[in-house]
């Protein structure tokens, strides 16, 4: 379960036991530039091509103006992903393309820095998230996308509960190239009915 704390409705945090959630800021600069600069080589393979002022600050800031405007009108939920015990940046996870009307769906995409990956933490945003995106948001259906070859991606989406749907073809162009992706799928209740089948 995720508790939702925010001082401000244009600032929310969700606190798991062991890492927060939040938009990010100016002053996450410095940690930003020194985790995807050397997370380089491990995630290139599986992001769209780097510009060549990436990991400018004035590029940082404008991501960081950019958030806000997409949180503040509602299309997406950029946030940042933090060690609770030593606020250490661990990756990203953005909750994006909020559709409302009657789709009511969103699409949710994913960093981890090299050195905190294959240790749980990813896992546990993605459960921060999901009971976040229904209840916070009000949301009825979560996607995700991964390239096929992406096995740990695949791992985590399957180990939360997503359903596989099908192959987008040619879906986003990913490191220069456009390539085919797996599309996920989590629905509103799936989680329970799924526990309510573990116990029939």
């Amino acid at each position: 379960m995720f508790r939702f704390l925010s001082r401000q409705p244009e600032s929310p945090e969700l606190y798991g036991d062991h890492i927060l959630l939040r938009l990010p800021r100016y002053q996450d600069y410095a940690a930003w530039y020194a985790l995807r600069s050397e997370s380089r080589a491990f995630l290139q393979p599986w992001e769209p091509s780097w510009r060549h002022d990436e990991l400018t600050e004035s590029a940082f800031r404008a991501r960081v103006i950019r958030n806000s405007q997409e949180f503040s009108s509602g299309l997406a939920v950029p946030l940042f992903m933090f060690r609770r015990e030593d606020k250490a940046l661990l990756g990203g996870i953005t909750i994006g393309y909020i559709r409302r009307g009657a789709a009511q769906s969103c699409m949710v995409g994913y960093w981890m820095g090299e050195r905190h990956a294959a240790k749980g933490h990813m896992f546990a945003a993605v459960q921060l998230v999901v009971p976040y995106i229904f209840s916070g948001l009000q949301l009825h259906r979560i996607e995700a996308a991964c390239i096929p070859e992406n096995w740990k991606s695949i791992r985590l989406l399957e180990k939360a509960g997503f359903e596989r749907e099908g192959v987008l073809r040619k879906y986003l162009k990913i490191n220069g190239e456009w390539r085919d992706h797996i599309l996920y799928s989590l629905i509103e209740g799936d989680t329970a009915e799924r526990g309510k089948q573990l116990t029939l």
